[in-house]
């Protein structure tokens, strides 16, 4: 099975049912969101797209979620099913489809994924039909980038040039006692006053209430804007192997210990190839596909009816 998905722009969606060789025409005087279902937004050589299709589509890709979008985020949207069905119309004219065998492994995955969220099974007739069209778009596209590479060259000239990307701040490993009260807390810290390591971890598993209390107190390593202010600032303010005064938040009375200090550095070129690689792939598999839905815009027939859409349509601001 093809793992296009992890690399596909966000317009590889589920896809959605539709309805064939219907007039263009509405009824008038309703213009209701309801009454607008049954309006045609789309239709694609010999295939239309109703109102209704958008909704199942924005449901499927969404859940209930989809009914507080704005206007804005529905017009990408809407422009996402639209090259979707481009892609699924020219996927359908190469006569590329799916094996038996492609079926099977999708369902059978869908089974046990819907058996672990809690879902009904069986999937019903129409929802696997549309789920089948999402496996044909993957495997469509899949064809057109599954011979993309990223050379070593690219990777060391993307390294050479965008280095600041690869500077690491300063950090701090930091571990805490977190106390209910604040007598307790003040106890806790007047036995922290030789800043010695094992003290601070015994005590911490013994009397802090915190998450990372097995852990000896340790909560990890943070840069600058990772933790909240107050807290910050007075973790930042700490030498190494120094404890805080006591701190206190909603969660109760802290105690910090800063373990650690880390100056700014450098990530290596081999520590940074894996993560520029996929930057780079999935860079180039955003423009094929890009400029391959421009080129089915120009040689297939197809036409958007925006003004029939349930919510008013809004541009790209450089269109």
């Amino acid at each position: 099975m093809w793992r296009i998905r992890v690399f596909v722009p966000v317009f590889i969606m589920l896809l959605v049912g539709c309805k064939e060789n219907k007039s263009v025409q509405n009824p008038s005087g309703m213009d209701s969101q309801e009454a607008k279902r049954n309006y045609i937004i789309l239709r694609v050589e010999d295939t239309v797209y109703f109102n209704a299709d958008f909704v199942r589509f924005l449901k499927l890709s969404l859940g209930d979620e989809y009914d507080t979008l704005s206007a804005l985020s529905l017009s990408r949207l809407v422009d996402n099913f639209v090259e979707e069905k481009l892609l699924l119309t020219e996927a359908r004219n190469q006569e590329i489809a799916l094996t038996w065998e492609e079926k099977k492994k999708f369902l059978a995955k869908h089974s046990s994924d819907s058996a672990l969220e809690g879902e009904s099974w069986p999937l019903e007739e129409e929802g696997a039909e549309l789920l089948f069209e999402q496996l044909l778009v993957e495997k469509y596209t899949y064809g057109l980038v599954k011979d993309i590479q990223v050379g070593i060259e690219e990777v060391q000239e993307y390294y050479s040039e965008h280095k600041r990307e690869f500077l690491l701040p300063e950090r701090v490993k930091v571990s805490q006692i977190l106390l209910p009260n604040e007598e307790k807390a003040v106890e806790i810290l007047e036995s922290l006053k030789d800043n010695d390591s094992e003290n601070f971890r015994r005590l911490a598993k013994a009397q802090s209430v915190g998450a990372e209390a097995s852990r000896g107190g340790e909560m990890g390593v943070f840069a600058m804007g990772q933790l909240p202010d107050e807290m910050e600032k007075a973790i930042f303010a700490l030498k190494e192997g120094e404890v805080s005064p006591v701190l206190e938040s909603s969660y109760g009375f802290h105690i910090f210990r800063l373990d650690s200090r880390y100056e700014p550095e450098l990530i290596s070129p081999d520590q940074a190839s894996t993560s520029i690689k996929m930057k780079i792939l999935s860079l180039k598999v955003k423009n094929r596909i890009s400029q391959h839905i421009k080129n089915l815009k120009n040689s297939l027939q197809w036409e958007f009816y925006k003004q029939n859409l349930y919510f008013s349509y809004q541009r790209i601001s450089d269109e």
